[in-house]
């Protein structure tokens, strides 16, 4: 149930950071608002972790090498979302987002990549984002 809540103020979250995002790269440019955000983001992270932290930060650097990736992940996230809502609108832009999210989390259980557990993927989850796709098109078109 938590794992729900969890994802469901994430989805909360990240529609409304990518408009606010947006808003801010309009008034501010595109890098500088990112700076901005990445900037704030490291130092609560920062403060959080020393507050909460009951891990190891040097384990990071003793984790697989592509689990490093994640912070340039971040940077292409924020700026790619940022200029999706931009030459689209929020909504579309986050439904377009959602789906091939949808898409890769798929894959990733299809094959068990990054060390997840292999899920099998059936016709009626592909009619699923098909349907989701189709919905997306409706949405921007009519």
């Amino acid at each position: 149930m938590l794992g729900v809540i969890f994802s469901a103020i994430a989805g909360a979250a990240m529609s409304l950071q990518g408009v606010i995002n947006t808003r801010l790269g309009e008034k501010a440019g595109l890098f500088e608002a990112n700076t901005f955000v990445q900037g704030t983001a490291f130092i609560l992270s920062l403060i959080t972790m020393l507050i909460f932290g009951s891990g190891s930060f040097k384990a990071v650097f003793e984790a697989d090498k592509i689990y490093l990736t994640g912070g340039i992940l971040g940077l292409v996230i924020t700026v790619t979302v940022m200029l999706s809502i931009r030459d689209l609108s929020p909504t579309v832009a986050v439904s377009v987002i959602l789906i091939v999210q949808l898409l890769v989390a798929a894959m990733i259980d299809a094959f068990g990549l990054f060390g997840s557990e292999k899920v099998v993927f059936t016709w009626g989850k592909y009619a699923g984002l098909g349907a989701m796709l189709g919905g997306v098109l409706l949405f921007k078109f009519f």
